[in-house]
């Protein structure tokens, strides 16, 4: 299932709109009259702010596909907080703090820098840089098999949004 058919922007900015209200109804969680009205308020804000930052593409998005990848996100987030909470009460932590270079498939724009996102959700990972064919990712951890878990997440996330990988 797509969420918005090629070059079809209404339809893109009403599936970001509905996305924008449901994550305020998931943040807000008390169904107040008043507190929807401004839901739908500050979604309607979001939306057009959304639109002029980032105008509706072409890329396609298979919502059902995107939809799986939440409880990888939720797990990963849990063993992220587990992983950096249980090195910083640990008498002596084990750490290799470095960088680590990946060889990243997505063309630069929206879709890496989302992945880039979900990828720092990762045990003791973030992005810290990169060029158009590589990422620079900072690790607590450079014992870890870091590369591996990146090419996991980008090929997950790849599945849901459709966008097209570089061979390499």
């Amino acid at each position: 299932m797509s969420a918005a058919p090629a070059g079809n922007p209404t339809r893109a900015l009403a599936v970001r709109a509905l996305l924008y209200f449901a994550l305020w109804i998931v943040v807000d969680q008390s169904a107040r009259p008043a507190n929807l009205l401004f839901g739908l308020l500050a979604s309607a804000a979001a939306t057009w702010a959304s639109a002029r930052l980032l105008p509706p593409a072409d890329d396609r998005v298979r919502l059902g596909q995107l939809l799986l990848l939440l409880p990888r996100f939720l797990w990963q987030s849990l063993l992220a907080g587990a992983d950096v909470a249980r090195r910083a009460f640990a008498a002596q932590p084990r750490l290799q703090p470095g960088f680590v270079d990946y060889p990243v498939g997505l063309p630069r724009g929206a879709g890496r820098s989302a992945f880039e996102l979900i990828a720092s959700l990762m045990p003791g990972t973030v992005a810290s840089g990169g060029k158009a064919d590589m990422i620079e990712f900072h690790c607590l951890d450079t014992g870890q098999a870091v590369v591996e878990q990146l090419a996991a997440e980008e090929r997950a996330y790849a599945r849901a949004l459709q966008p097209e990988l570089r061979d390499g």
